[in-house]
């Protein structure tokens, strides 16, 4: 990527960025002791609900003893810290609540979880529902093939089956490319990744079409690296957040002072190596190094008085 490019895609990370959390500075009754209704409820709880996924490692997923883990709840944890810190309650619990890509925004407006913790990507349409928080991974929509099939991208498939995640942008990404192109596609829907993958593991699909990233976790999880390939250009662009409810401006505050807490200690990148470069608690390990955009927006969130030096 040339550097004028990657500039301005950048750039246009970032003011999408700023548009999300603009977003949310509606106006906002408060609750007891002048904090937010979501603050409030949490302080008289003594607990925040992070919704999470079972299947998306290596974002939102559970070990081996069916605790769940990922890249995406240790950043809602430190969110949680901040949050103790607000409502002046360090010791918050945290209630775990199993949500589906098909559900997780409804969980959100229904007030069923605090932080959605999972791989959501923030956008234009989503942000007029729900709240974002800064930028926490770039991504995009690609196939996951049989590894002697012969499909190089979506042009290949005319005609054949592809399965999506039920409620994805990706099954927005897939009927659009199938309309532009007249490709005939028989796109089908799972109610979670896992299924999905094992709609091509099982000979029911031709391809799966998710996120690079969240099929490089599957493929890695099932040590199926030898039975399939991801392939294809990027047929969407997805950026990442942790999702919460909109039009409360002290939450809002509450989320950008925690990446900017983690930004301004250099915590953003090891903490992504620790999940997408190093081996995973459950064994697997995905190799994937951090991007050009993804770096600059976490350099972004530096505050530190050598941050922007």
């Amino acid at each position: 990527m040339g550097q004028a490019l990657a500039r301005s895609v950048i750039g246009g990370i970032l003011w999408l960025a700023a548009a999300l959390l603009l977003a949310t500075a509606a106006s906002a009754q408060t609750g007891s002791e002048g904090l937010s209704p979501t603050l409030s409820a949490i302080k008289t709880a003594h607990a925040v609900r992070l919704g999470y996924r079972e299947s998306s490692p290596p974002f939102s997923f559970l070990d081996q003893s069916g605790r769940p883990i990922g890249y995406s709840l240790e950043l809602c944890e430190a969110i949680v810290e901040e949050i103790g810190v607000e409502v002046d309650d360090p010791n918050l619990r945290i209630e775990y609540v199993k949500v589906t890509s098909d559900d997780r925004i409804d969980a959100v407006l229904q007030n069923k979880i605090d932080l959605e913790c999972g791989s959501t990507t923030a956008n234009a349409e989503r942000g007029k529902r729900v709240a974002f928080s800064p930028l926490m991974f770039v991504a995009g929509t690609k196939l996951m093939v049989p590894k002697g099939a012969a499909v190089s991208g979506v042009a290949d498939l005319k005609g054949r089956t592809v399965v999506v995640t039920k409620g994805t942008t990706n099954e927005q990404a897939m009927h659009a490319v199938d309309k532009k192109l007249s490709l005939g596609l028989n796109i089908v829907t799972a109610p979670d990744h896992e299924q999905s993958f094992r709609m091509v593991a099982d000979g029911k699909a031709d391809a799966f079409a998710t996120d690079d990233i969240l099929l490089y976790g599957l493929i890695a999880r099932h040590k199926a690296q030898e039975y399939f390939r991801v392939v294809g250009d990027y047929l969407s662009y997805d950026p990442y957040g942790i999702m919460f409810r909109k039009g409360e401006p002290q939450l809002s505050a509450v989320v950008e002072r925690a990446f900017r807490k983690l930004g301004s200690n250099r915590d953003l990148v090891p903490l992504y190596n620790k999940w997408f470069a190093a081996r995973l608690p459950t064994g697997e390990r995905l190799n994937v190094p951090i991007s050009l955009q993804l770096e600059e927006a976490f350099k972004a969130m530096d505050d530190s008085p050598s941050g922007n030096n």
